[in-house]
């Protein structure tokens, strides 16, 4: 698939994965693709974690048991980003580098047949970044930043319609 084949198939899977096994193989292709996305300063402050073990996939799971995809996906790539380092005086682009590794690491999932979605405003509540963080031993110095359950989607799924063109993009000026 090309790389606008994936960006045409690219949705967010919020349903059920069926029960078979994502191969590290894959996983680590998904992964690699994440790492070569750009980078403020080539900073690189975006990791990952990859989990495709039961037991942690479970307790991951029961921290969130209203998510259909992560409580049956066979695997979830956690996107981690290192804080800013304090009273540094570059701009720090954190944020930027993990949207666009997150980003890179959905088209190469999809492109591998896969599906995920990016779960990130739950995490941001009532401390359950940071209890992500400790049950996969991130330390303190990195924050997880969004949680992806990956697997081969039970059920089709297609990309929510998008404004058209000439709605959200002009040549030369805004408007046109």
């Amino acid at each position: 698939m090309d790389v606008f084949e994936a960006i045409e198939k690219r949705h967010s899977y919020r349903g059920p994965f069926k029960d078979v096994p994502v191969p590290r193989e894959d996983l680590e292709r998904i992964v690699q693709a994440a790492l070569r996305a750009p980078s403020g300063y080539n900073a690189q402050t975006t990791s990952f974690v990859i989990v495709d073990d039961p037991a942690l996939l479970a307790a991951l799971s029961a921290m969130n048991p209203e998510s259909v995809a992560l409580r049956t996906a066979k695997a979830v790539i956690v996107c981690c980003m290192d804080k800013p380092e304090p009273d540094s005086e570059r701009i720090f682009f954190g944020p930027e580098n993990y949207g666009a590794a997150v980003e890179n690491a959905w088209l190469a999932a999809t492109a591998l047949g896969y599906a995920t979605v990016w779960i990130d405003g739950w995490l941001r509540r009532e401390g359950r970044a940071q209890a992500v963080g400790r049950l996969l031993g991130v330390p303190e110095n990195v924050e997880v930043r969004v949680l992806l359950p990956i697997g081969v989607p039970a059920e089709p799924g297609r990309q929510r319609e998008k404004r058209p063109f000439h709605e959200r993009a002009w040549w030369n000026r805004y408007g046109g």
